[in-house]
């Protein structure tokens, strides 16, 4: 890690500054260091070693971003290395590592916060506000002409790649995923509904102004070309951590619908989605459960680790079982 920062500071003029890293946590991909100078401003370094993804990958997710935040949407811009570059390669110990400086986003993760929201604001503002900052990302996300490419949805999830991750003997979700491949090649790709997502957007990804209420979203390493409703149905299933506390089902199943009733008000400040992508919510719910199962997978292979099926066990037998909503 020293030897990446020593080049760091060159490669970003970044000499007179203070880097402390950020414990990684489970799943992360990539090792996150806070830049500070002088004890104010502050930026933060990614650093991916991994090898899974090419300098295309980072420059396409680069470009994306900077082009939201000079056009106005509520993310955390890349800021440009002495050369003007958005990511720069170096060298540690025989490794090709691609690195990024980020602004720091405005705020404070909800989690931080004891996932209280600011005092003396509603829920209401929260769950609005929400919807309006990925509203923006996908109003722009729909006029975004790419000079380099991320990935398609199809590229990863695919048969093939699903029977290279996960064992035969889970046979039975094996070919429940396959299924649902088939239902998603029939949904429409027009430019109104499919384009680059976040692919991640979730509390653990933006942070909120506690004085305002402002989001600043942050980490587009997972972004990639697939539906706009994909974000929203993340949005909808990271609503659980609101309405678990409620012990009727068709109760809570209400209050679920309330907070995304709530964000699509914001979102549609920003930008429309369709009533007809809007009823298929139940199928990208389920690519989103596909999407955490494929990561629990890939995150033990990476870790050279056994899965412990009780991570994935709501998920795959409401995929297995055609229940819908998540079990919700």
């Amino acid at each position: 890690m020293d030897q990446i920062i020593e080049q760091v500071k060159k490669i970003y003029s970044l000499e007179d500054c203070t880097f402390t890293q950020v414990s990684g946590h489970e799943g992360g991909r990539n090792s996150i260091v806070i830049v500070s100078r002088n004890g104010d401003k502050q930026y933060v370094l990614r650093i991916s070693d991994l090898g899974d993804r090419n300098e295309n990958d980072y420059i396409a997710e680069t470009e994306f971003v900077r082009f939201l935040a000079e056009n106005g949407a509520p993310v955390a811009d890349v800021i440009p290395s002495v050369k003007g570059n958005l990511v720069e390669c170096m060298e540690a110990d025989g490794n090709e590592v691609y690195v990024s400086l980020f602004a720091y986003a405005k705020g404070v993760l909800l989690a931080d916060n004891g996932y209280r929201y600011r005092e003396g604001a509603s829920l209401n503002e929260y769950f609005y506000n929400t919807g309006k900052a990925l509203g923006a990302i996908h109003r722009l996300s729909k006029e975004y002409k790419p000079v380099h490419s991320r990935a398609d949805y199809f590229d990863k999830y695919n048969m093939t790649y699903i029977n290279s991750l996960i064992p035969d003997e889970y046979d039975e979700l094996k070919k429940a995923i396959a299924s649902r491949f088939v239902e998603f090649q029939k949904i429409p790709k027009e430019k109104n509904c499919y384009g680059i997502v976040h692919f991640d957007y979730s509390d653990g990804n933006y942070h909120i102004d506690m004085d305002t209420g402002a989001i600043t979203v942050f980490d587009f390493d997972n972004c990639m070309n697939c539906w706009y409703m994909f974000d929203l149905a993340n949005l909808w299933i990271h609503n659980e951590g609101w309405t678990r506390q409620e012990a009727d089902s068709d109760k809570r199943m209400a209050l679920m619908q309330h907070c995304f009733e709530i964000q699509l008000q914001g979102y549609k400040t920003e930008t429309d989605i369709t009533e007809e992508m809007l009823e298929k919510l139940p199928l990208f719910i389920d690519m989103v459960l596909i999407e955490n199962i494929v990561d629990e997978f890939e995150c033990c292979k990476r870790e050279g680790e056994e899965l412990d099926y009780e991570d994935i066990e709501d998920a795959a037998e409401c995929l297995i079982e055609s229940i819908p909503y998540a079990g919700f």
